[in-house]
């Protein structure tokens, strides 16, 4: 997804969303109608696609994964940490909403809606395998579309840049604890051993090399560089969604036959989702509001606080449960749902500025 997060202060933090960016519900609504017709028409090609395998990997999944993942990681500058303590009451409430609100919510909505509410409208052999799903979706924060979301709601570049950067140094190391706990929680069995190897594949090894190329981009530094590292990411923007698209095919493919004997699972697995991204974005939003964070703040933290790595969460699906389980579909309506709902929480955010500064008013008052 083709913005850039080469920044310097007053900079904006990305350029307006691409055609594909803000049509990504109807490119989606376009793969899993081609990869529900291919899949019934070609079903050989498929069946040996899905037999690449090389320790439990898929490689052309793995392939495409890293060619979605890696341009998006290369627009995060690491060097923003040194910007943390400059807005700590913002970094604090995002942190607390992304790591220790986000996921459990999830789990808990998954308990609910899955488990309970929709069981009977849903295939009982597959509950387990749509609540890991939604674990996955929710268990790490966006690293690309935030920046766009950000600058839609007039956010401050660097408070975007240094608290996507820190989220990303987390889910390194918090990733896959995080996601082990809930599906525990839940009663889902996953070996250690795959959800490491998930984490080295999709996060360890893409980070490094993406960071790698990034300084390689920027070595002569100053404009010169940023104007090289800029050329860069227009060329190679189009490869995430690309990549992004294609494994949605190969995914719909797979999840055809299910889809066609219960359409209504789409709709079913959208709303927890859809109340987790309303309820945490909420969450963020009111609680800068009652630090006194000013709202340039506010914005970016309640759209990260809400927003989904949701690239990631398709890799380890597939990776953890295969590409005809419940939870790679799962992962899929999130990506299905991120454009319009994240739109909805900017209009929110923006039509609200009075609202917020209200309250700042007020805190003013003796």
């Amino acid at each position: 997804m083709n913005v850039s997060t080469g920044l310097t202060p007053g900079r904006s933090v990305a350029s307006p969303m691409s055609v594909f960016e803000r049509y990504l519900t109807v490119w989606v609504f376009l793969c899993i109608v081609a990869g529900i017709a291919l899949g019934q028409v070609m079903p050989g090609v498929f069946q040996t696609i899905g037999r690449m395998e090389f320790a439990q990997v898929n490689l052309p999944v793995g392939l495409l994964i890293w060619v979605m993942i890696i341009p998006m990681l290369m627009k995060v500058d690491f060097g923003a940490l040194n910007q943390v303590r400059s807005h700590v009451r913002g970094i604090g409430v995002t942190l607390f909403v992304n790591w220790l609100v986000k996921p459990f919510s999830m789990a808990f909505l998954g308990w609910l809606f899955i488990r309970h509410l929709f069981a009977p409208l849903l295939p009982a052999e597959q509950l387990d395998s749509y609540i890991a799903g939604l674990i996955l979706l929710a268990a790490a924060p966006c690293t690309a579309m935030v920046f766009v979301w950000s600058r839609l709601s007039d956010g401050d570049p660097l408070f975007t840049l240094s608290q996507v950067a820190l989220n990303d140094t987390i889910m390194v190391f918090a990733f896959a604890p995080i996601v082990a706990l809930l599906l525990g929680i839940s009663s889902i069995s996953v070996p250690w051993e795959t959800l490491i190897t998930s984490v080295v594949l999709y996060i360890v090894i893409p980070v490094i090399v993406a960071q790698i190329w990034r300084k390689s981009l920027m070595k002569d530094g100053g404009p010169a560089g940023q104007a090289h590292f800029d050329a860069t990411m227009r060329r190679i923007g189009p490869w995430s969604i690309t990549a992004l698209l294609a494994t949605l095919v190969l995914l719909f493919a797979f999840q055809g036959e299910a889809i066609l004997q219960q359409p209504l699972i789409i709709a079913l697995l959208a709303v927890p989702i859809l109340i987790q991204v309303l309820f945490n974005s909420a969450l963020a939003y009111g609680l800068n509001r009652a630090l006194g964070e000013s709202h340039n703040v506010a914005c970016p933290s309640a759209l990260i606080g809400a927003s989904n790595f949701f690239e990631l969460a398709v890799a380890a699906a597939i990776s953890l449960f295969g590409f005809n389980s419940g939870a790679a579909l799962a992962t899929v309506v999130g990506v299905l749902i991120e454009v319009p709902v994240m739109l909805l929480v900017v209009k929110v955010v923006n039509s609200s500025k009075g609202w917020y500064h209200a309250g700042a008013i007020q805190r003013a008052r003796p």
